[in-house]
């Protein structure tokens, strides 16, 4: 048979030679590097007999794909290890995730799995790693595998759903045997550095309506220096959970009269209403148009859009009058009323209105988590309404805005393409493909890459999912960009076109925050609370050195700060001076100001920065000068 390599080289071996004997005969240290290989552009075992021309790559420890095979090899070894602990569990799903994998188990006879356990879970898994088990990949037909895993409800209900023809793969190692279509690393030698982080629960399959399984975290990499790299992190993010500095930093709180509901403090409420007016000043700028539509809607509308078809089980109903309303989940409805209110040529297109909306939707309560999930949010919408011939240009403009907002906050990201989803949507597939196509060619359009997310649009159309990485490299989904040919054939929206005759536009679903919410969670950890100047809720913190002799001149100064449009306070407790520096420097504020005798004297200000032990003297007018130029430059 005949392999292509990726510099195009071709090279003959024997049918059924594998990716690891192919690697050994190029290099002995490429065969060592290799955790598996690309087959056809499929991972494949290293191991696996290879039994036709194919193109071949080999997947290394560096590239991103072997960490998420060497974490799903773990979940494995996880899985082995409760099963010789105890005898009697079953098990759910383990796969790989961001930076690690779980795996969602019933231990049996009723036991529960206790943080305590986790210790002697993971000392078994290290010893069967130790033990270099080989990973073995075994093809079998439905019947064999419903014999296989007749002690286990959940494998066998996963099994019966396949198809009678298919043929199934499993994997073992040892004694232990799961369903998996793989790949996986060669031997458990690989998964020695490993690391089990937290349990919680986990219903089957997601449905709350399902029995709870308990499902155990945990992280493998390729060596020790990694692993210890990667647990200070969590210990850094630990520190940064938005939930402990909203209190420490009087951001917001939660109310067991409210779960999922965020209360708003005063200081919150600055910093909200800083990326709130930088968001309307950008909007303005690139020709937005703003509204604001009802929170609660007839059902007939929900209808029409397709949410009670689709999104009933997480909207809040009520009566009104002997007719049935919905707390929008969504804006969108509202927005296709805004639209229909008035006529539309084609000259008017493309038309961008922009909402601030305040949705609800029903969470379940064990998925609430902060700001990142929550019942009610604002999401940063707008809706474009355009003739299709505008949709590439539209799109690119909007990828360019959305990289120049998330440089604001040193937010680097990549795009996603989602696709239609495999069972919940609306409209034809022709439809779906040209959608599709139109979002990847907006991309290219303005040079950049995307990866294809299948089956993971929206119910009404595909879209671009911005995936944020903050400064503890871990991935956010915030942005998006839907593109939407269903909904206005749904609403029967038209224009006037250049004929005057009517036509159907093409509309764009997009928020660049996501949710006010939840980018204020992600960017409280991202900088750690310690936000720029320019959305930092107490931008200067005056501290006089006595009371008596330099509050007045605190008062003052406070008096030019704020006509400045400074955002200052005074900390005129009766504490010792260094206390009131050191809890400054706690609450994050970017400056504090030190007032005595000299600064008095001379009408001068002696400033510290947040995380500096540094000070600086200079006169009024040059610190005013110096803040504001920070501030118009957002820091940067």
């Amino acid at each position: 048979m005949k392999i292509t390599f990726l510099d195009g080289s071709i090279k003959e071996f024997n049918k059924g030679t594998s990716a690891l004997e192919i690697a050994s005969s190029i290099s002995s240290s490429l065969a060592k590097k290799s955790v598996c290989a690309k087959i056809n552009g499929k991972l494949y075992d290293l191991k696996r007999p290879i039994e036709e021309d194919a193109t071949l790559e080999l997947i290394t420890k560096e590239d991103p794909e072997a960490q998420e095979v060497l974490n799903h090899s773990c979940s494995h070894l996880l899985a082995s290890a409760v099963k010789k602990l105890y005898p009697q569990a079953c098990f759910g799903v383990g796969p790989a995730i961001e930076e690690g994998f779980y795996y969602d188990i019933n231990p049996g006879n009723n036991v529960k799995i206790t943080e305590e356990d986790l210790v002697k879970i993971e000392k078994e898994m290290k010893h069967i790693a130790a033990s270099d088990v080989e990973f073995k990949r075994i093809e079998v037909s439905k019947k064999q595998a419903l014999e296989l895993f007749k002690e286990d409800k959940y494998k066998m209900e996963i099994i019966s759903e396949l198809p009678e023809t298919e043929t199934i793969t499993c994997y073992q190692h040892a004694e232990f045997i799961d369903l998996c279509r793989g790949p996986h690393v060669t031997s458990t030698k690989w998964l020695k550095f490993c690391k089990l982080l937290a349990i919680s629960g986990a219903y089957w399959r997601g449905d709350s309506k399902n029995e709870q399984l308990q499902r155990i975290y945990g992280t493998c990499f390729f060596s020790e220096e990694e692993l210890n790299k990667h647990l200070e992190n969590l210990k850094e993010r630990e520190a940064r959970d938005h939930r402990k500095l909203g209190r420490e930093l009087e951001l917001f709180m939660l109310s067991e009269y409210g779960p999922g509901f965020p209360f708003w403090l005063p200081k919150g409420m600055v910093l909200r209403k800083q990326l709130e007016d930088y968001w309307f000043k950008v909007h303005t700028r690139e020709g937005y148009q703003f509204i604001q539509t009802p929170i609660m809607l007839n059902k007939e509308l929900w209808e029409i859009s397709g949410h009670w078809t689709n999104y009933r089980e997480n909207m809040y109903t009520s009566e009104i009058d002997k007719h049935e309303f919905a707390i929008k989940p969504m804006n969108c409805p509202g927005g296709m009323l805004v639209y229909k209110h008035s006529l539309h040529s084609y000259k008017d297109l493309p038309l961008r209105i922009g909402e601030l909306g305040l949705v609800h939707r029903h969470e379940a309560s064990g998925a609430l988590n902060g700001l990142f999930r929550v019942r009610n949010f604002t999401q940063d919408d707008a809706h474009i309404f355009m003739r299709p011939d505008q949709i590439v240009t539209e799109v690119g403009n909007l990828i360019k805005l959305f990289e120049e907002v998330y440089s604001v906050f040193n937010l680097s990201y990549h795009i996603e393409l989602s696709t239609r989803p495999e069972h919940k949507y609306i409209g034809s597939i022709e439809i779906w493909d040209q959608a599709e196509a139109a979002l990847a060619d907006a991309c290219r359009s303005v040079q950049r890459e995307y990866k294809i997310n299948p089956g993971d649009g929206a119910f009404y159309g595909p879209k671009l999912d911005f995936k944020l990485k903050d400064s503890m490299n871990r991935i956010w989904q915030c942005g998006t960009i839907q593109l939407d040919m269903n909904l206005p054939e749904r609403f029967d929206l038209t224009y006037i076109d250049e004929n005057g005759e009517k036509k159907r536009p093409v509309m764009l679903h997009r928020a660049l925050f996501g949710s006010i919410e939840r980018f204020i969670g992600v960017i409280t950890e991202h900088f750690g609370g310690a936000f720029p100047i320019w959305l930092a809720p107490v931008q200067v913190k005056l501290i006089p050195v006595s009371n008596e002799h330099h509050l007045e001149y605190v008062q003052k100064l406070k008096d030019q700060l704020f006509n400045e449009n400074i955002r200052c306070e005074i900390d005129e407790r009766e504490e010792k001076l260094g206390y009131k520096i050191r809890e400054a420097q706690t609450k994050k504020i970017p400056y504090q100001l030190v007032c005595g005798d000299n600064e008095v004297n001379n009408n001068l200000i002696t400033y510290r920065k947040y995380g500096s032990n540094q000070t600086t003297t200079v006169t009024t007018g040059e610190f005013i000068t110096m803040i504001k130029q920070e501030i118009q430059t957002m820091g940067r």
